[in-house]
């Protein structure tokens, strides 16, 4: 019985020997007709914890990639130079200048007589006790009534009846040569103060008056002009401005200055012309 098995065990190895014989003749013309291209593998990748070196980014670039998260610099700072250029306080101290002149001028208007606010200005002693120890309190007139011009007529509205008689004695004595009325029966709180014309004498007063205010003023701008000066001096000895843009500043500085001189000349020059109209 094993000699039967034995040759069929050969007989069924050979046979399947060739049977894989044949398949492997058959397939390897269709390797030979399409071939295999070999893979080419890269380097292997591995897993790290250093940063990416990144490229440095030059002028160029740094202007193009900024973002919200990048923090600006010096951002509200300004340069020797920039403050050189800067004119803003000298020009704002002769702005104020000018202020101050327009005032003084507005005073002058009719002989320093007629603007209410020399009338408001007077100070008015009351009978209360009060601050000065002498059983009176100094108050300012405007601070107790208003006064209100009507033609060549002010009109003081008291506020309280106890304020008439002081408001007038303060009129009266005033260097103003001004004669207060009683109030009239129809309007007991209202002090009528008739205003005299204005002589040769006043107007030559308020044209003096004038022309004090006008030099007044350009010594502001002088000295505002010097303030500045001082502090381009001051870049130049410390070398932190260029000499180039010193000068630039200087004319620029020296413009604004006789532009200022120019404004004074022509509003004291327009006040002066009202006043001699009077």
């Amino acid at each position: 019985m094993a000699h039967t098995l034995l040759p069929r065990a050969a007989v069924r190895l050979s046979s399947q020997s060739s049977l894989l014989a044949a398949t492997c003749a058959t397939v390897t013309p269709c390797r030979q007709l399409f071939p295999r291209t070999p893979k080419t593998q890269g380097p292997a990748r591995t897993f790290t914890c250093s940063p990416i070196v990144q490229k440095k980014a030059g002028k160029t670039n740094k202007a193009n990639a900024r973002t919200d998260s990048t923090p600006v610099s010096k951002a509200g700072t300004s340069t020797a130079t920039d403050e050189a250029y800067d004119l803003s306080i000298l020009e704002s101290e002769i702005l104020r200048a000018m202020e101050q002149l327009t005032h003084k001028l507005s005073q002058l208007r009719s002989g320093g007589r007629l603007n209410p606010e020399v009338v408001e200005s007077l100070k008015v002693q009351l009978g209360s006790a009060g601050k000065d120890g002498d059983g009176k309190e100094t108050v300012r007139l405007g601070d107790i009534a208003q006064v209100v011009p009507r033609g060549r007529t002010l009109n003081v509205l008291c506020g309280e009846a106890e304020h008439i008689k002081p408001v007038s004695t303060a009129i009266a004595a005033s260097p103003h040569s001004l004669t207060p009325l009683t109030p009239e029966a129809s309007t007991p709180l209202t002090i009528q103060v008739p205003l005299p014309p204005p002589t040769g004498e006043t107007r030559r007063a308020a044209i003096q008056s004038a022309s004090a205010a006008a030099e007044l003023a350009d010594k502001w701008i002088a000295k505002a002009r010097q303030n500045h000066n001082q502090k381009l001096r001051k870049y130049q000895l410390d070398k932190t401005v260029l000499p180039d843009d010193l000068q630039k500043a200087g004319k620029r500085m020296e413009e604004v200055v006789k532009k200022g001189h120019s404004e004074v000349k022509r509003i004291v020059d327009g006040a002066k012309k009202v006043l001699e109209a009077q």
